[in-house]
């Protein structure tokens, strides 16, 4: 089969797998024991959606801001059946050291996601981990060899592979060959990312008495305390991230290359930087494009934080250009539209809230994105099916290493001014010395780089 030619075939891990009753690992069926490291925004959101779905006993909540860790253990305490609240911690190593664990959530910010994350598959947890796996290419490597050294399940929180109206996507339209020949697919994001605030001069500060600001810098470099950054600002930091190119693209890139079934591009080129936004405190880029060559195919990306989305009802998309017809994606809905006349097809996001009411509750109270949270239930249900029967999930770490490690790379190919041309056996760069330079960033003290 040509890569651009999608025919009918099996499609794997394209359906939610109906839920399997848990078993412990030693042989019972008592509740599996959660905890959560990073207890902000999306720690929260992955939490309640796998309280949802499974009978599970969230033992421990660990944050360096001991006003959230307090907040959400109550949260959890008040949605779990025993209605014990989480023991809290403000260091990982004490958490995973003092309780046992069969599961262990990550939603602390991007530069925090390696450390706690090898730490718990070597204490001997499964692991559901946000995206993107790590921040810079080597660190993400160290993941999936960790994982796969301990033999553990780790699901990276890319679920646009589990979001129902998306998973009908896949099989109505490029499964079924509906598309034909395909050689151009566009993804995108035109939010607003660059925060207004962060325009504003707000000054820096001493950190509230609640946040351990040492322990939140961890291995980034050390920046002085700002409102800006905390919680949910730091995405406008690179110290903390890869920028909207880590954030968002890596969501639509991998949710391309799980619906055309790509793997690693050949090549990688990008361009842009902070054209308009030169005022703003975040460092991040504020337009940019990059290009993912593959061997028949480009995936072009663009995001812009600034002005009118080029596609008002797509402003964070991935659309698919085939012979035959178009396949517009994003969150909320698809769209297919046949070249020479035919069905067009469409969905729109499942939102089950007479199932799930607090859905309602957790957006009023924290933001929870409505149409998104059928796609955490369905990822945390795939998530608990790979760990019964010890298979890979839909996005397992090597998949979810992949999406970020090239996202990445679109960065270095933008600092270094080259199309960069990657040998994924080697991981290495082969025209480009100044690009294999930044393979890995360089690491505060005391903390060390897992890939040395």
């Amino acid at each position: 089969m040509q890569r651009r030619t999608f025919l009918k075939q099996a499609a794997a891990g394209s359906a939610i797998a109906s839920l399997a009753p848990y078993v412990h690992a030693a042989g019972t069926n008592a509740p599996p024991k959660v905890g959560l490291i990073g207890s902000g925004w999306y720690g929260k959101c992955d939490t309640l959606q796998l309280l949802n779905i499974a009978d599970v006993d969230v033992v421990s909540v660990c944050d360096v801001d001991s006003k959230m860790a307090a907040e959400a253990a109550e949260l959890l305490g008040s949605r779990q059946k025993s209605k014990k609240v989480p023991r809290i911690f403000a260091d990982y190593r004490n958490q995973l050291k003092e309780l046992e664990h069969d599961i262990v959530i990550i939603g602390t910010p991007d530069h925090w996601h390696s450390l706690p994350m090898i730490a718990a598959v070597e204490s001997g947890a499964d692991v559901y981990c946000q995206k993107p796996t790590g921040c810079d290419v080597l660190e993400s490597k160290a993941m999936l060899d960790a994982a796969r050294k301990h033999n553990r399940v780790v699901q990276i929180g890319t679920q646009r592979r589990s979001t129902p109206h998306l998973i009908e996507a896949k099989q109505k339209v490029v499964d079924a060959g509906l598309l034909g020949d395909v050689a151009h697919v566009e993804v995108c994001c035109y939010y607003h990312m660059r925060n207004r605030k962060t325009i504003e001069q707000a000054p820096d500060k001493p950190a509230p008495d609640h946040l351990d600001w040492e322990a939140y810098t961890g291995p980034a470099p050390m920046r002085p305390y700002n409102d800006i950054v905390h919680p949910r600002g730091w995405r406008a930091f690179m110290e903390y991230g890869n920028g909207i190119v880590g954030d968002m693209c890596v969501h639509m890139l991998d949710l391309t290359r799980w619906m055309l079934d790509l793997g690693w591009p050949s090549r990688i080129s990008s361009a842009g930087g902070i054209l308009v936004d030169t005022e703003a405190r975040a460092n991040i880029t504020d337009t940019q494009t990059a290009t993912f060559h593959y061997d028949d195919l480009n995936v072009v990306w663009t995001h812009r934080s600034w002005g009118h989305s080029s596609n008002k009802e797509y402003p964070w998309a991935a659309i698919i250009y085939g012979d035959k017809g178009t396949l517009k994606l994003d969150v909320n809905r698809y769209e297919f539209e046949p070249h020479r006349g035919g069905e067009k097809l469409t969905s729109k996001a499942v939102i089950e809230l007479d199932k799930y009411p607090t859905d309602k509750e957790d957006k009023a109270n924290w933001a929870l994105e409505l149409h998104v949270a059928s796609a955490i239930r369905g990822h945390m249900q795939d998530f608990l099916n790979s760990i019964q029967d010890r298979s890979k999930p839909v996005a397992d770490i090597e998949q979810g290493h992949i999406s970020s490690a090239s996202c990445i790379l679109a960065n270095i190919a933008m600092e270094v001014g080259k199309t960069l041309h990657w040998d994924p056996v080697t991981h290495r760069v082969t025209n480009s010395d100044a690009a294999n330079m930044k393979l890995a960033r360089d690491w505060r003290e005391p903390y060390v780089h897992p890939a040395s």
